[in-house]
């Protein structure tokens, strides 16, 4: 499986989809940043700089920075936390959101590209198996 992945991975990384999906937003924005505005895109709510770190797997000073930055441009906002008002939590703006919309899309488009020809039962298997790799995968990482 290993070799499958690292095939997939260089194929996706030489095809540039990250950086055409990132050029889709019309931002010029690093993978941090873009990672940020997605993490906060698939949250049910806004997010302490703490959480956005751990769902990263980074430190938080990095997160920090880049949250500083993305509200500079306007895409993120910081909000009071209702559950204690002296934590703010981070939210993306409605601009940000488009642009993790654009980027998730033109992602989603290029997969569905990909996969057009195969037969229905294969594409709802694969979406199926790979949904219980990434729950596996997360459940093995929580683990101590």
């Amino acid at each position: 499986m290993l070799p499958r992945l690292a095939q997939l991975s260089t194929a996706i990384n030489r095809g540039r989809l990250t950086q055409q999906a990132t050029e889709a937003t019309g931002l010029a924005l690093d993978r941090p940043a873009m990672t940020i505005l997605l993490t906060l895109s698939m949250a049910d709510s806004a997010l302490r700089v703490g959480e956005i770190a751990d769902r990263m797997q980074v430190v938080g000073p990095h997160v920090t920075r880049q949250v500083q930055a993305l509200e500079q441009r306007g895409l993120v906002r910081r909000v009071t936390d209702p559950n204690d008002r002296r934590a703010s939590l981070i939210e993306a703006t409605e601009t940000g959101t488009e642009a993790a919309n654009r980027y998730t899309a033109t992602i989603v488009d290029w997969f569905r590209g990909v996969i057009a020809d195969w037969p229905e039962n294969d594409r709802t298997e694969l979406g199926r198996l790979l949904g219980k790799l990434a729950d596996d995968i997360t459940t093995r990482l929580n683990q101590p």
